[in-house]
């Protein structure tokens, strides 16, 4: 299966959901352009109260339209945008991909996944009851989380839906995602 990019989402303020876009702008270490989660530094509310400083590991948000059919199984109406990520993608396993994958979309841009979303009580706030479909347990008692995957922006460029996404694997042994 091909994998390609569904939608593209953006928005200037903070909001849970991100509207649809025809297009976005990559840019290389900020993230998207015009995003209020661009920037070198962390821009996350919760993690600019622990520590400004911090790098900004969640430049671009990743999600796979194929948890939206999940979600819409247990009773969820859930589109692209609508969990605050930028890209929606399908034919991809993301939240499979070792740490370190570079994922390229469109003609130049690159995505370095940094790790998986950790998604919190405002996804409750969107719809009651939907923090419990995206983080579970495993029959391990491992924590599962589904929000999809986070990354930086390696190399610029505009992303439009439609356009393929390409993963190329880190050169092993590959760590496996954790929460970013």
């Amino acid at each position: 299966m091909n994998s390609t990019v569904i939608a593209v989402s953006s928005n200037g303020e903070y909001s849970f959901t991100k509207p649809n876009r025809g297009s976005v702008t990559l840019l290389a270490g900020l993230g998207v352009e015009g995003d209020v989660h661009a920037g070198v530094t962390v821009k996350h509310r919760s993690r600019v109260a622990q520590d400004p400083t911090q790098p900004n590991l969640r430049q671009v948000h990743l999600i796979h339209q194929e948890l939206f059919a999940e979600l819409g199984d247990a009773g969820f109406e859930v589109g692209p945008g609508d969990l605050g990520e930028n890209i929606t993608t399908s034919g991809i396993d993301l939240l499979s991909l070792p740490v370190g994958t570079l994922l390229r979309l469109g003609g130049e841009a690159v995505v370095e996944v940094t790790g998986l979303r950790n998604p919190c009580l405002q996804i409750d706030n969107f719809q009651g009851g939907l923090l419990k479909q995206v983080v579970g347990r495993a029959d391990d008692g491992t924590v599962v989380r589904k929000a999809g995957i986070m990354g930086v922006v390696r190399a610029g460029g505009i992303v439009r839906p439609g356009d393929a996404v390409e993963a190329e694997l880190p050169v092993g042994p590959h760590r496996p995602l954790e929460r970013v």
